[in-house]
């Protein structure tokens, strides 16, 4: 009986063994598996949604900083009136403890911890940067500066003609190809959205860059909560209508130019 088989070896997994089997599977390195020609690849929405994790996955993002902004201010002069720096650094351990523990919860139910991993890691920055300088707004400014530099990184894109959405559709939706370069209906489709999703990352990071130079740190958490997630929903839906309209009439199309 090989270890692998041991029915003990289950039992005796330990979480560094977990993570090494998440990180296995966030870069991909199981042997590669050619597909099925006949077999259907799963549609742009399911297979974003299985990276973001799905309903819960955005749920669990969002419970770190709701607890950082809560406890910011429940303990702070607004209701509790504790002094401004224990007030932040109780929302930075909820914050941070929150995390944690939604990974944990991951880890002992055996369920898929690299979303909560990342979680954990982006949290740790902020509340880092929140504890050195004594500010909760702090707490915000990575995501606001990853976010501003996606939209640097999109425009950038166009001006090159090389629009990333053609190509996380191509990943996606396209069973990793991309003659849509080609096409020069999809490729003009595809040079507008990628604007379309660089003016909706930066209206995101440009309400809460506001609301940061205006020292409004819970107005910030709030927006990022009620707005951020919504704003991302409304854009993903009208890129997933807008090159199934072009797709669906080029095939309509090519269906009409092969009938006898």
């Amino acid at each position: 009986m090989t270890p692998g088989n041991d029915p003990g070896h289950a039992a005796h997994e330990t979480v560094g063994d977990r993570v090494a089997e998440e990180v296995v599977e966030e870069l991909d390195l199981h042997p590669v598996k050619v597909p099925d020609e006949d077999e259907p690849i799963p549609s742009m929405s399911v297979q974003i949604s299985e990276q973001l994790g799905g309903v819960r996955g955005l749920i669990e993002s969002s419970v770190p900083v709701l607890a950082f902004v809560l406890l910011n201010v429940l303990l702070g002069d607004t209701v509790l009136g504790l002094e401004k720096k224990t007030a932040l650094y109780w929302a930075i351990g909820g914050s941070v403890g929150s995390a944690l523990a939604i990974g944990a919860y991951r880890l002992a139910r055996k369920e898929p911890v690299r979303h909560a991993v990342n979680g954990v890691f982006g949290i740790a920055v902020g509340a880092y940067l929140a504890w050195r300088t004594g500010d909760a707004k702090n707490f915000y400014l990575p995501g606001i500066l990853l976010t501003l530099g996606q939209v640097v990184v999109l425009i950038g894109s166009v001006v090159v003609r090389r629009p990333i959405i053609g190509y996380v559709w191509g990943v996606l939706a396209n069973g990793g190809k991309h003659d849509w370069f080609h096409n020069q209906r999809l490729f003009r489709t595809f040079q507008w959205l990628t604007l379309v999703w660089a003016v909706s990352l930066f209206v995101r990071a440009g309400v809460q860059g506001w609301l940061y130079l205006a020292d409004e740190a819970n107005a910030i958490g709030l927006v990022r909560v009620l707005i951020s997630w919504p704003i991302y929903a409304a854009t993903f839906a009208y890129t997933a209508w807008a090159v199934h309209r072009v797709t669906a009439a080029q095939a309509a199309e090519a269906e009409t130019a092969e009938a006898p």
